[in-house]
């Protein structure tokens, strides 16, 4: 439980070594930006205000500068270790080499629930933007029970699943064709919410930023808890490690281009949106940001651009997640932790096509039947746990590996890791109580699999067993 893997070995297998086939190095710098932000970008902003300004009321502002202020403490431990361990499987990997290998298969659950069920989630509010832009553009709505949230009027949501059969079509294809056409498709959203900006701000009305913090400091901290998921995008970038080019450099280098814009970008909105529109009407309003311009202008054609590049910028989104999931899915099963068929490569594209089946059926099974306050909140917990493992895992590399070459190294530490490890720690208190039982659950289900399959099938444990002496009978008259 306790046997950890050595960074060596780690690196000699992202080097082809282990598994069945190798990733292909063909991601730069801008395109692993681009993963970053387009997994960050579009997660929260287009659909979270509508539960989080009720929690908040107009000092959700504040909500997303905290979980900015956590993500940011959390990116710069990412960077750190990113760059000395450039492999696939993020947080863990990371955690395999720092914290043992009954610890990273936790890890690797509360990924699954960042990134397979945030997909479930992102791919949820894809419907109701789709249904905004038919219904401004050909008059035509798909019925709520065919389209809408399920527990919000819905109860098969097709859109959803016909999204994740897209992405998972195209991520088949290979992993460059789907880095070019995210690059494009993040080009395209950060260009709909900057022209959301400059829209909205010509309906600011400062009247709707008093009674700034309604429910105290602890709305704030409730609703940063549950849009934090939309901070997943930092995490996403280190899932790429053996498919980017010069990633000591490009690696640290595109989780901080990632945090800046998407930083920037989440407070304009909330901003704008908040001094737009008074902050009750946000409860459960649908394609929010949409309505705010078509309230604005009293036209209907802000919206419709509005909403289609809501539907392109959710594609993105949805496909960067999916990609993660299947890439710490391919590190698990190279160890031995899952069975072997996670870790094989198709020779003609690069990319591990049964992980990216397998996760595209979860993932469109979810958001087809699970309701979204559920998905998002697990999201959260899953991502907090992972980002806080991360930033002990700098401290535990500092003191076991100091010589270990480092692109980049975390500023003011220790200070950093464990101020990082706090802050998760308080937006993990203000979760929903229902998401520690679902939590608590998952964990149950890591430890059936641990203890049934991986332990027993480790590749780690395998080469210790390995090179262990044979016995000796003692008084043997040879």
């Amino acid at each position: 439980m306790l046997r950890r893997k050595p960074v060596a070995t780690l690196i000699a297998e992202s080097a082809g070594k282990g598994g069945d086939g190798q990733l292909r190095r063909s991601i730069g710098l801008w395109q692993l930006s681009a993963i970053g932000i387009g997994a960050t970008v579009g997660t929260g902003i287009f659909f979270v205000l509508s539960s989080a300004v009720p929690e908040a009321g107009p000092a959700v502002v504040l909500s997303f500068v905290l979980a900015a202020i956590t993500a940011g403490l959390t990116a710069l431990c990412y960077a750190e270790l990113a760059s000395a361990i450039p492999v696939s499987g993020s947080s863990y990997s990371y955690a395999y080499a720092t914290l043992g290998e009954a610890t990273a298969y936790g890890v690797g659950i509360c990924l699954l629930l960042e990134y397979g069920v945030s997909a479930s989630a992102i791919a949820v509010s894809w419907g109701q933007y789709l249904n905004k832009f038919s219904e401004l553009a050909f008059g035509f709505r798909i019925p709520d029970w065919l389209a809408a949230p399920p527990g919000d009027g819905g109860y098969f949501n097709l859109p959803a699943v016909v999204l994740v059969a897209m992405v998972t079509f195209l991520l088949v294809r290979g992993v460059s064709e789907s880095a070019r056409v995210n690059a494009i498709m993040v080009g395209i959203k950060i260009v709909v919410l900057l022209a959301f900006v400059a829209i909205g701000l010509t309906g600011y009305h400062s009247g709707n930023m008093h009674d700034f913090m309604p429910f105290g400091w602890s709305g704030v901290g409730v609703a940063a808890s549950s849009i934090f998921f939309s901070f997943i995008g930092l995490d996403a970038v280190s899932t790429a490690g053996e498919e980017v080019r010069n990633p000591r450099r490009n690696l640290p280098l595109a989780i901080v281009i990632s945090l800046v814009v998407v930083t920037l970008l989440y407070v304009a909105v909330a901003l704008t949106a908040i001094g737009a529109q008074p902050w009750r009407k946000f409860d459960g309003q649908e394609v929010g940001l949409a309505q705010i311009l078509q309230d604005i202008t009293g036209q209907s054609w802000p919206a419709l651009m509005f909403a289609l590049g809501a539907i392109v910028s959710i594609f993105s989104v949805t496909l960067v997640v999916i990609y993660g999931q299947t890439r710490i899915l391919y590190s698990m099963g190279r160890d031995g932790l899952l069975p072997a068929k996670f870790a094989k490569v198709s020779p003609r594209t690069g990319t591990p096509v049964w992980n990216t089946l397998v996760v595209g059926t979860g993932v469109a099974l979810l958001a087809a039947f699970v309701p979204l306050d559920i998905l998002t909140d697990l999201t959260s917990m899953g991502t907090l746990v992972a980002f806080a493992v991360v930033s002990i895992g700098v401290i535990i590399l500092r003191r076991t590996n100091p010589g270990l070459e480092r692109g980049f190294k975390v500023p003011g530490y220790p200070v950093v890791p464990v101020l990082s490890v706090g802050f998760c720690a308080y937006l993990v208190k203000g979760l929903h109580p229902i998401t520690f039982v679902f939590f608590g659950g998952a964990l149950l289900v890591a430890a059936a699999g641990y203890f049934g399959y991986g332990i027993r099938h480790s590749r780690l444990g395998a080469a210790a067993a390995e090179s262990e002496p044979e016995p000796v009978a003692v008084g043997a008259a040879d």
